[in-house]
Order: C-alpha cells, then structure tokens, then sequence
C-alpha cells in the first residue's frame, strides 16, 4: 500500500479502533477482569511494522530482551519487505520474525488476523510497540492478548489520539536519542505499571555495539565486478531521487551530481556508484550520463539489500539523506555522511564514530515528529536546500582523509 494509503486506515479505521478497545478495556477495569500487568516478562514481541532503518536503530532495544527472557522467547512482528532486516542481524531465530503483507489492504488485514492468531497461541506476555503513536500498532498490541503492553502515551500533549491501550504507559521523550529510546521501552516493561509517566529511569549507555555485515565470498564478488577497475577510493552516493515516504527530506539532486563532479576532479582515480530504488533508475541513469566519466556506475534498482550491504564492505564513504541506507551503514565498516533538514540527527543520527552529518538547525527545523504523524506544511524545504555543495566535500574530505585516502 502507498504510504498515503497507510496515513488514511491509520486515521479513519485507527481512530474508532481505538476508541472501541479503550471502551472495552475500561469496562474490564470495571468488572475486574483486567489481568495484572505486573510482574516480569516471559515472552516478548516487538510490534515495528515499517521501515528496516529504524529497526537497526532498534537493536539495542532487542537485545536488552534477548539478555533478559533468551533469545528463544524474544519475536518481532513487521511488514513482510522490511524483514530481511532482521535477518541480516542476526539477534533473532528466523521462525520468530511474524510478518504481515503490506500489497494490498485485504492481505494486510489477512496478515493482521495471522499474525494475532500466533501471538496467542504462543502466549505472548508483552508486547514493545516501537512504533511513534502509529495507532495500528496499538491496535495490534491489545489484541493481541499479551497482559503486559508497553509503548508511548500522549498524557497532556496533543499527539495523535491512539485511546488508553498500553499497562505501561510510557512518556514520549523527544530528546532522547531513538536508539536508546527502544532499549527504555524494554526496561520499562518490569516496571511498576502504576508509574506514572514511565519510565523514571536515566538513559541507558550503550551497550550492545552493532553486528559487523560478513558478506559471503560469491556476494563479494558479484559486487566487486559491478564497480570500476583499480579505484583507488570508492565514493557511494544514495540520492533518494524518489522519497515517496518523506520528499521534503531530499537535496537538490543537481547537487549529488556537483559533488560526485568534484570528488572525480579531486581523486581522478576514485569511483563513484550511484545506488537507490528501481524508480530511480532512470533519474540517475541521466544523471550520471550527464557527469560523462567512465569511473561512475549506476546500480540503482540492481543490489538486494545483501549486496548493498557487500558494496558498503568494499566502499569508503556513502553519502546519502536521512533514512534507511545511512542506518544499514553502521553495520559495515564504511564511513557515512548524513545530510539532515526536517528531522534531526540528535534522535535518528546513525550512532557511531564513523558517522559525519550536517544539519543547518534553521528554527523551523525539525518539523516532523512523532507527534504529527510525520507530516509537515513545509513545501520548501529550505533546511536542504541552505546544505551547500561545499559544506558536503568538506566533510566528504574529512572521511576519505580519516581513512587515509
């Protein structure tokens, strides 16, 4: 389904939802068949329904459960396309990844019935809904039959209404790094229930460093042959020339061609490989025309998230926007430029000390929170467009430097 699609049930079908289970849990309350919510957890599944970036940025969170009840009895209920994720890190067994379709509404709500069914029938205890006020996940984590439901609250702000579903009702905290925010989400959950707000714990340091991506040797190659003969560095660009999910969110694409321009006069002898979407393909098929160097390739459309990750092994820096493939970087040993306008680095910043962002921090910015549901009036989003070609090689400059190039 189209990311407007999803805005639409969320709204239209998440609101009388749940209102509907709120009534019905405020009458269990009532009657005293509500079941205790205290206690520690057994079996815990996290409810992240999209994006596979945030999931990484989740894993510190899932591993505080895994050292708690084993990694047996830890599950993770997604979409489908955003499961491979999962894999790739490894923290959890295959058979308990619980995946929902996401083509059409009637398979998402085929998906949504199956999905429930097996969390009953394995006795899921807790639920940790990752999502940011998202309502479907609410709705999933009280069905879902889990005793013990944790996730975020609005209290007295004027986030979007999701009802009264969660025991543990956590307080949104919008400066605390995502990352650390899912792993408070898990310790909140042996937590008194009657706290109010959860949790009123200090933010935990990291503990958990990332997985480091082993490509196989045939993915290696594969990639390898895919790139330019004898670079002497390799420069990874991920334009996001299609951002259906967040457009305000993009850089001129004029300008990945400028800076790709001047990193090829500056290193005659590096590559430069454009990555992205199949419905990017032809944006920087003309693009990368355009630049006329034999030392650029275009494999957009071309590598499963695999081979991404094997380009990233054998890369030196990726630039690239907010999102998805400035995460998964984090898992290899590349250095990453992130560019930054509508949401800051202080909460969704790839963590790491490879890791290099820009942001203007202009007054309106950010202007997409957990609180609007992502969505902003912005229809010019100076927060990019004031990101200068030569503030980006400047820090591409300090990468390759830092690496020796």
């Amino acid at each position: 389904m189209r990311v407007d699609t999803v805005r639409t049930v969320d709204r239209y079908l998440g609101i009388p939802l749940c209102c509907v289970l709120t009534l019905l849990r405020n009458l269990k309350r009532v009657l005293g068949l509500e079941p205790d919510a205290s206690g520690s957890p057994q079996r815990i599944a996290f409810i992240k329904l999209s994006e596979q970036g945030a999931t990484v940025l989740a894993y510190r969170g899932i591993m505080r459960a895994v050292r708690q009840v084993g990694r047996e009895n830890v599950y993770f209920c997604c979409f489908g396309n955003n499961r491979e994720i999962l894999d790739i890190l490894g923290c959890l067994p295959p058979g308990n990844v619980l995946t929902i379709r996401d083509d059409s509404f009637f398979r998402f709500a085929a998906g949504v019935f199956h999905a429930l069914r097996r969390m009953r029938r394995l006795r899921i205890d807790t639920t940790i809904d990752l999502e940011l006020f998202a309502r479907i996940s609410a709705i999933l984590a009280a069905l879902s039959g889990a005793r013990r439901r944790v996730g975020l609250h609005r209290f007295t702000t004027e986030g979007l209404y999701r009802g009264d579903l969660m025991t543990h009702r956590v307080q949104y905290n919008p400066y605390v790094h995502v990352s650390a925010f899912c792993e408070v989400l898990v310790q909140a959950a042996t937590r008194d229930p009657g706290e109010t707000p959860l949790a009123k714990i200090t933010v935990p340091p990291a503990e958990a460093p990332f997985p480091c991506f082993q490509p196989t040797e045939e993915e290696s190659a594969r990639v390898r042959a895919m790139l330019p003969e004898n670079a002497d560095a390799v420069l990874v660009i991920h334009p996001k020339a299609v951002d259906e999910f967040l457009p305000i969110r993009q850089w001129p694409l004029e300008r990945f061609a400028q800076t790709a321009q001047k990193a090829l006069e500056r290193r005659p002898g590096a590559a430069i490989v454009f990555t992205g979407l199949p419905a990017e393909k032809a944006l920087l098929d003309t693009l990368a025309a355009g630049l006329g160097s034999p030392r650029i390739v275009n494999l957009a459309g071309a590598l499963s998230l695999r081979e991404l990750l094997a380009l990233y092994t054998l890369a030196d820096v990726l630039l690239t926007t907010d999102g998805g493939p400035a995460h998964f970087a984090v898992l290899t040993p590349m250095d990453v430029l992130v560019l930054f306008g509508p949401e800051t680095p202080l909460l969704y910043g790839p963590p790491g000390s490879r890791v290099e962002t820009l942001w203007a921090g202009i007054t309106c910015s950010p202007c997409l929170s957990a609180a609007n549901h992502r969505r902003s009036p912005c229809t010019d989003a100076q927060c990019m467009h004031v990101i200068s070609v030569e503030a980006v090689e400047r820090k591409l400059n300090d990468c390759l430097a830092r690496r020796g190039r």
